[in-house]
């Protein structure tokens, strides 16, 4: 029996990045064998252990074959004939099929140190191209390491094409393509991802919504920019630069979807985009099972983000209804990160990164004063039921006129 660390922890270590996670790999072992040495079984389509102190996964050696479409399509085959080398084949990037020993020998067979010193992305073997669900996974290494100056290898990109092409991306669960969005969204540079989904073609795949708004212009008067699909990438760069949670970045990606439905002859205007492109937002979220909270917060922002670019103008009954579909009473950090999205959006335009947003401060003053109205003394006067509620309102429209007064002295 030998083991071996795998994988990431090996690559982020000749990185100098920090190993958080760590892989092992067993070979010449028997499931017999490790369970006499206390190792608990977890793996139900191939034989993975705990280890009976530090609880970490230890994973037998083995083959796989493709046996089916998608991600689960594989067979797997695991025996003490299995080598390191043949374990280390089926994985998807050179980079990510080294290995080393207690002691700290490296085992390459792949040449994954010279593409870490190359800074490139590379497959394996052919065999790559029997699981679409590494088109997403070298799309979010491509957007970790982007500042590490890491490209995607041509003939790598090629065979991302090829499968973007050949429909097994529609085999992906929802679950599993969300676990990669979900993390790719969250690295430094995110836009990497979009882009390289893009350049393969997977993008008008998996999302064809966001893929429609590349070439669509805009008004050059709010987006020098002009490309809404640029646009969109520019929001999602000053997300991940402000260090937004993931909420906030998906709602990013998806506030616009509205303007690829705008028909030509309207260009480069787009009248009641907030409108039409709710029910894409709706089919984007659906389409990945994305969380209750990305879900929710995505759908408002996509409806009321030009609200929040134009608090400043906004009558006192506009506004409150505003408020109140947030919930701002009993949510109050759903409007913040909605403020934070309406941010990212005024700042993702060239040349506008770093404009001042004046009306963020004006919209949290707005729900302190409605969120400041008293409900006892109302009660006191006996309002109850729904003149109660009726009763609220008017109070709380009141406040907001003071506040806006207030505001424009």
């Amino acid at each position: 029996m030998r083991i071996y660390k795998v994988g990431g922890a090996v690559r982020d270590r000749l990185l100098g990045k920090p190993v958080t996670d760590i892989d092992w790999v067993v070979v010449g072992a028997t499931t017999e064998e490790m369970l006499a040495q206390g190792y608990r079984p977890v793996g139900a389509d191939f034989p993975v252990f705990l280890h009976p102190k530090s609880g970490e996964e230890y994973a037998l050696a083995r083959t796989e074959r493709k046996s089916g479409r998608g991600y689960g399509g594989f067979t797997f085959h695991a025996s003490p004939e299995v080598t390191l080398e043949e374990d280390l084949i089926r994985r998807d990037l050179t980079i990510n099929a080294m290995a080393e020993d207690d002691q700290q020998n490296l085992t390459d067979p792949y040449h994954g140190q010279r593409d870490l010193e190359a800074r490139v992305l590379r497959h394996v073997s052919p065999a790559f191209a029997e699981d679409p669900l590494r088109v997403l996974r070298v799309a979010r290494f491509a957007a970790r390491y982007a500042e590490l100056g890491f490209t995607v290898a041509p003939e790598t990109l090629e065979l991302m094409r090829q499968l973007s092409e050949s429909g097994e991306l529609k085999a992906l669960t929802a679950e599993r393509s969300w676990k990669e969005i979900s993390r790719a969204l969250m690295e430094d540079q995110p836009r990497v991802f979009i882009e390289v989904l893009r350049e393969c073609g997977a993008l008008k795949v998996l999302m064809p919504e966001v893929d429609a708004l590349f070439g669509v212009p805009q008004p050059a008067a709010h987006h020098p920019e002009i490309d809404t699909g640029v646009h969109t990438l520019s929001v999602l760069e000053q997300a991940a630069q402000h260090k937004q949670p993931l909420t906030v970045r998906w709602a990013c990606l998806l506030h616009d979807l509205g303007k690829g439905l705008t028909p030509e002859e309207e260009w480069p205007r787009h009248i009641a985009h907030e409108h039409t492109g709710l029910k894409l937002i709706k089919a984007v979220n659906e389409r990945f099972k994305a969380p209750k909270d990305c879900q929710e917060l995505a759908l408002l922002v996509g409806q009321y983000h030009t609200h929040g670019h134009r608090a400043l103008e906004l009558k006192p009954s506009t506004l409150l209804d505003l408020l109140q579909s947030f919930d701002v009473y009993r949510r109050p950090q759903r409007f913040e990160e909605f403020i934070a999205a309406c941010e990212m959006d005024a700042r993702g335009r060239k040349g506008l990164e770093q404009r001042s947003y004046p009306q963020a401060d004006y919209l949290r003053g707005a729900a302190t004063a409605a969120r400041n109205v008293a409900v006892q003394p109302l009660l006191e006067k006996g309002f109850k039921g729904p003149e109660l509620g009726e009763a609220i309102k008017r109070e709380r429209l009141k406040a907001l006129k003071a506040y806006k007064e207030a505001a424009s002295a």
